[in-house]
Protein backbone atom coordinates (compact mmCIF):
# COMPACT_ATOMS: atom_id res chain seq x y z
CA UNK A 1 0.00 0.00 0.00
CA UNK A 2 1.19 3.31 -1.08
CA UNK A 3 1.30 6.30 1.45
CA UNK A 4 0.21 9.43 0.07
CA UNK A 5 0.09 12.94 1.12
CA UNK A 6 -3.46 14.55 1.99
CA UNK A 7 -4.25 17.49 -0.22
CA UNK A 8 -7.10 19.79 0.57
CA UNK A 9 -9.40 18.20 -1.78
CA UNK A 10 -9.21 14.95 -0.01
CA UNK A 11 -10.13 17.51 3.47
CA UNK A 12 -12.99 19.28 1.49
CA UNK A 13 -14.12 15.49 0.70
CA UNK A 14 -14.06 14.81 3.91
CA UNK A 15 -15.86 17.57 5.39
CA UNK A 16 -18.96 17.34 2.86
CA UNK A 17 -19.39 13.63 3.83
CA UNK A 18 -19.27 14.06 7.15
CA UNK A 19 -22.50 16.39 6.40
CA UNK A 20 -24.24 13.57 4.54
CA UNK A 21 -26.62 10.81 6.34
CA UNK A 22 -25.20 7.76 6.56
CA UNK A 23 -25.99 5.10 4.03
CA UNK A 24 -25.89 1.57 4.28
CA UNK A 25 -25.59 0.46 0.50
CA UNK A 26 -22.80 -1.84 0.53
CA UNK A 27 -20.16 -1.43 -2.86
CA UNK A 28 -18.42 -4.17 -4.55
CA UNK A 29 -14.99 -3.26 -5.01
CA UNK A 30 -13.52 -6.22 -5.90
CA UNK A 31 -9.88 -5.89 -7.48
CA UNK A 32 -9.53 -7.92 -10.81
CA UNK A 33 -6.26 -8.86 -12.06
CA UNK A 34 -4.97 -6.58 -15.72
CA UNK A 35 -4.44 -8.67 -17.85
CA UNK A 36 -0.44 -8.43 -18.51
CA UNK A 37 1.89 -7.94 -20.97
CA UNK A 38 5.76 -9.29 -21.06
CA UNK A 39 7.11 -6.54 -23.61
CA UNK A 40 10.35 -8.80 -23.27
CA UNK A 41 8.66 -11.29 -25.42
CA UNK A 42 7.11 -9.07 -27.64
CA UNK A 43 6.76 -11.01 -30.91
CA UNK A 44 4.63 -11.01 -34.71
CA UNK A 45 3.77 -13.60 -36.74
CA UNK A 46 4.79 -12.24 -40.14
CA UNK A 47 3.41 -13.30 -43.62
CA UNK A 48 3.02 -11.73 -47.24
CA UNK A 49 -0.84 -10.63 -48.45
CA UNK A 50 0.54 -12.57 -52.07
CA UNK A 51 0.93 -15.68 -50.47
CA UNK A 52 -2.50 -15.65 -48.02
CA UNK A 53 -4.23 -14.68 -51.55
CA UNK A 54 -2.50 -17.72 -52.56
CA UNK A 55 -3.56 -20.04 -49.94
CA UNK A 56 -0.23 -20.20 -47.99
CA UNK A 57 -0.10 -18.61 -44.25
CA UNK A 58 3.65 -19.08 -44.27
CA UNK A 59 5.79 -16.88 -42.19
CA UNK A 60 7.50 -17.09 -38.83
CA UNK A 61 7.36 -15.56 -35.55
CA UNK A 62 9.58 -12.54 -35.47
CA UNK A 63 11.07 -11.95 -31.64
CA UNK A 64 11.16 -8.17 -31.73
CA UNK A 65 13.96 -7.87 -28.55
CA UNK A 66 16.17 -9.19 -31.72
CA UNK A 67 16.07 -5.90 -33.11
CA UNK A 68 17.06 -2.24 -32.57
CA UNK A 69 14.71 -0.39 -34.51
CA UNK A 70 11.82 -0.77 -37.00
CA UNK A 71 13.90 -0.63 -40.16
CA UNK A 72 15.93 -4.11 -39.03
CA UNK A 73 12.89 -5.65 -37.86
CA UNK A 74 11.56 -5.11 -41.80
CA UNK A 75 14.37 -6.20 -43.17
CA UNK A 76 14.08 -9.41 -41.18
CA UNK A 77 10.87 -9.07 -42.89
CA UNK A 78 12.41 -8.93 -46.35
CA UNK A 79 15.32 -11.60 -45.57
CA UNK A 80 12.12 -14.32 -44.78
CA UNK A 81 10.45 -13.57 -48.10
CA UNK A 82 13.00 -12.78 -50.06
CA UNK A 83 10.88 -14.89 -52.89
CA UNK A 84 9.11 -11.68 -53.37
CA UNK A 85 10.04 -8.99 -55.10
CA UNK A 86 8.59 -6.66 -53.48
CA UNK A 87 6.50 -8.58 -50.27
CA UNK A 88 3.51 -6.94 -48.63
CA UNK A 89 4.15 -7.67 -45.11
CA UNK A 90 1.02 -9.32 -43.27
CA UNK A 91 1.14 -8.90 -39.52
CA UNK A 92 -0.85 -12.38 -39.15
CA UNK A 93 -0.76 -12.61 -35.30
CA UNK A 94 0.74 -10.87 -32.61
CA UNK A 95 1.55 -11.25 -28.62
CA UNK A 96 2.81 -8.95 -25.94
CA UNK A 97 2.71 -6.06 -27.83
CA UNK A 98 0.09 -2.99 -26.20
CA UNK A 99 -2.97 -2.21 -28.69
CA UNK A 100 -2.33 0.54 -30.93
CA UNK A 101 0.92 -0.21 -31.98
CA UNK A 102 0.44 -2.57 -34.75
CA UNK A 103 -2.16 -3.78 -37.03
CA UNK A 104 -2.76 -6.83 -39.92
CA UNK A 105 -0.77 -4.06 -42.28
CA UNK A 106 1.10 -1.62 -40.09
CA UNK A 107 3.09 -1.47 -37.02
CA UNK A 108 4.23 2.00 -35.89
CA UNK A 109 6.97 3.85 -36.01
CA UNK A 110 7.86 4.36 -32.52
CA UNK A 111 7.19 0.80 -31.51
CA UNK A 112 10.44 0.32 -30.25
CA UNK A 113 10.75 3.21 -28.01
CA UNK A 114 7.58 2.30 -26.38
CA UNK A 115 8.67 -0.91 -25.89
CA UNK A 116 11.77 -0.38 -24.25
CA UNK A 117 10.34 2.04 -22.24
CA UNK A 118 7.70 -0.51 -20.74
CA UNK A 119 10.48 -3.09 -20.53
CA UNK A 120 12.13 -0.39 -17.98
CA UNK A 121 8.85 -0.56 -15.52
CA UNK A 122 7.43 -3.21 -13.09
CA UNK A 123 5.20 -5.01 -13.99
CA UNK A 124 2.61 -3.52 -11.33
CA UNK A 125 3.81 0.80 -12.91
CA UNK A 126 3.28 -1.46 -16.46
CA UNK A 127 0.08 -2.12 -15.94
CA UNK A 128 -1.14 0.84 -14.76
CA UNK A 129 0.68 2.44 -16.99
CA UNK A 130 -1.38 0.81 -19.93
CA UNK A 131 -5.02 1.00 -18.20
CA UNK A 132 -4.21 5.06 -17.62
CA UNK A 133 -3.38 5.36 -21.25
CA UNK A 134 -6.58 3.41 -22.39
CA UNK A 135 -9.10 5.08 -19.93
CA UNK A 136 -7.62 8.24 -20.99
CA UNK A 137 -7.28 7.33 -24.88
CA UNK A 138 -3.84 8.16 -25.22
CA UNK A 139 -2.60 6.55 -28.72
CA UNK A 140 1.17 5.53 -27.93
CA UNK A 141 1.91 5.51 -31.67
CA UNK A 142 1.52 9.05 -31.50
CA UNK A 143 2.42 10.13 -28.17
CA UNK A 144 6.07 11.02 -27.26
CA UNK A 145 6.41 7.99 -24.71
CA UNK A 146 8.58 10.34 -22.55
CA UNK A 147 5.83 12.24 -21.88
CA UNK A 148 3.15 10.53 -21.42
CA UNK A 149 5.10 8.99 -18.86
CA UNK A 150 5.96 12.11 -16.96
CA UNK A 151 1.63 13.24 -17.08
CA UNK A 152 1.01 8.97 -15.73
CA UNK A 153 3.61 9.65 -12.89
CA UNK A 154 1.58 12.76 -11.98
CA UNK A 155 -2.03 11.04 -12.08
CA UNK A 156 -1.29 7.50 -10.56
CA UNK A 157 -1.80 7.23 -6.40
CA UNK A 158 -1.00 3.73 -6.07
CA UNK A 159 -2.50 0.24 -5.83
CA UNK A 160 -5.14 -0.93 -3.36
CA UNK A 161 -7.35 -4.03 -2.40
CA UNK A 162 -10.15 -1.70 -3.23
CA UNK A 163 -11.75 1.86 -3.41
CA UNK A 164 -12.67 1.60 0.09
CA UNK A 165 -9.33 0.40 1.26
CA UNK A 166 -7.93 4.24 -0.44
CA UNK A 167 -10.87 5.73 1.37
CA UNK A 168 -9.66 3.82 4.27
CA UNK A 169 -5.83 5.29 4.38
CA UNK A 170 -6.87 8.74 3.82
CA UNK A 171 -9.04 8.52 6.86
CA UNK A 172 -6.45 7.37 9.03
CA UNK A 173 -4.19 10.04 8.30
CA UNK A 174 -6.52 12.28 9.48
CA UNK A 175 -6.41 13.66 13.20
CA UNK A 176 -9.77 12.30 13.73
CA UNK A 177 -10.82 10.69 17.12
CA UNK A 178 -11.08 6.84 17.53
CA UNK A 179 -14.54 7.01 18.20
CA UNK A 180 -15.45 8.92 15.49
CA UNK A 181 -13.33 6.47 12.97
CA UNK A 182 -15.58 3.61 14.86
CA UNK A 183 -18.94 4.90 13.34
CA UNK A 184 -17.21 6.30 10.16
CA UNK A 185 -19.04 4.69 6.98
CA UNK A 186 -15.69 3.83 4.61
CA UNK A 187 -17.39 2.69 1.85
CA UNK A 188 -19.83 5.97 1.22
CA UNK A 189 -17.04 8.37 1.59
CA UNK A 190 -14.99 5.90 -0.96
CA UNK A 191 -18.43 6.23 -3.31
CA UNK A 192 -18.07 10.29 -2.99
CA UNK A 193 -14.24 9.97 -3.41
CA UNK A 194 -14.40 8.43 -7.02
CA UNK A 195 -17.64 10.37 -7.99
CA UNK A 196 -15.20 13.25 -9.27
CA UNK A 197 -11.39 13.45 -8.15
CA UNK A 198 -10.46 10.00 -8.57
CA UNK A 199 -10.70 6.84 -10.65
CA UNK A 200 -9.78 3.16 -10.62
CA UNK A 201 -9.60 0.21 -12.42
CA UNK A 202 -8.04 -3.55 -11.55
CA UNK A 203 -7.04 -2.10 -7.89
CA UNK A 204 -5.14 0.68 -9.43
CA UNK A 205 -6.19 4.06 -8.16
CA UNK A 206 -5.70 7.38 -10.03
CA UNK A 207 -5.90 11.17 -10.00
CA UNK A 208 -9.32 12.30 -12.22
CA UNK A 209 -6.89 15.04 -14.20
Amino acid sequence: MRKISIGNDIETKLQQFLSLPNKSKTIQNDKEMAQQINTSEASVYVGTYAKYNGGSIFGEWLNLSDYANKAEFYTACRDLHQDEEDPEFMFQDYENIPKGLIDESWISDNIFEVLEALEDMDETRKDAFLLWCDNGHYKLSESDINDLISDFDNDYIGEYDSEEDFAYEQVEQMDLPEFAKRYFDYESFARDLFCGDYWSESGHVFYNS
